[in-house]
C-alpha cells in the first residue's frame, strides 16, 4: 500500500528550504504522495513550547548558524546564511500557497520558488508584490490569486493548517508526519527513507 507524506513546512526556514526538494525526490523513489501544508511558526511556537530566533540564548543561535554552514554543502543546495530579508512574515506565502492548493495547483515547486527567494535570491517574501511575480513565473495570476489569500477564508485555512499541524504533534519546522509516525527536521530524511524503504 502506498505510503503518504503530510509535510509541515514554513516559508521562510531555512530547514524546509533545505529539505524541500528532498523530500520530493525521496517520496518519487519510493512511490509516495505528500501532502504540502505550509504554516507560521508563530502560531505554532507559542502553543508548544518554541521560541522565536531573536529570543533564543547566544549559545543555541550561534549553533544554528555553524549547522546553516554545513548542510547547503550536504544538500548541494545553495543558502545565504544571513539573508538581507529575514526574520519576516511567514503568513502572506503560506496564505498565498494554501490557496494556490485549494484552487487545485500543485503547491510543490511555488513553494520552493518562495524559499528559494528568501535564502539564495535575497528577496523579501512576505511583500506582496513578490509573492504576486513568483506566483506568475508559474502560470498563475499572482494578483487574483493574492486577492483571494489575503481575504478572511485565506487566514481561516492558515488557522486551520496549523491547527492540523498541531494536533499531529507538530511543534517545529519542516515536520514529516509518514503515516502517522512524525520526524522533525531535515535531517531526520534519512530516517524518512528509512521508513517508507520498511526498515524502521
Amino acid at each position: 500500500m502506498p505510503k503518504h507524506i503530510t509535510y509541515y513546512f514554513s516559508q521562510v526556514s531555512p530547514w524546509s528550504y533545505l529539505g524541500h526538494a528532498k523530500i520530493g525526490e525521496i517520496a518519487s523513489r519510493y512511490g509516495a504522495t505528500i501532502d504540502y501544508v505550509p504554516i507560521t511558526l508563530s502560531a505554532v511556537f507559542p502553543r508548544t513550547g518554541g521560541v522565536p530566533l531573536p529570543k533564543r540564548a547566544p549559545e543555541r543561535q550561534a549553533y544554528r548558524m555553524a549547522e546553516l554552514k554545513r548542510w547547503p554543502q550536504l544538500r548541494g543546495v545553495p543558502l545565504n546564511v544571513a539573508p538581507k530579508h529575514f526574520p519576516t512574515d511567514d503568513r502572506p506565502a503560506a496564505r498565498m500557497v494554501l490557496t494556490a492548493k485549494a484552487q487545485g495547483h500543485d503547491v510543490a515547486q511555488l513553494s520552493l520558488a518562495i524559499l528559494r527567494a528568501c535564502w539564495h535570491e535575497e528577496r523579501d517574501v512576505a511583500d506582496l508584490a513578490t509573492l504576486s511575480e513568483l506566483a506568475a513565473a508559474f502560470g498563475l495570476d499572482g494578483k487574483a490569486l493574492l486577492e483571494a489569500s489575503e481575504a478572511e477564508k485565506g487566514q481561516r485555512r492558515l488557522d486551520d493548517a496549523c491547527e492540523q499541524a498541531i494536533a499531529a504533534g507538530c511543534f517545529g519546522a519542516p515536520w514529516y508526519d509518514v503515516d502517522g509516525e512524525p520526524f522533525w527536521g531535515q535531517d531526520r530524511l534519512e530516517l524518512v527513507k528509512k521508513k517508507l524503504a520498511g526498515e524502521l
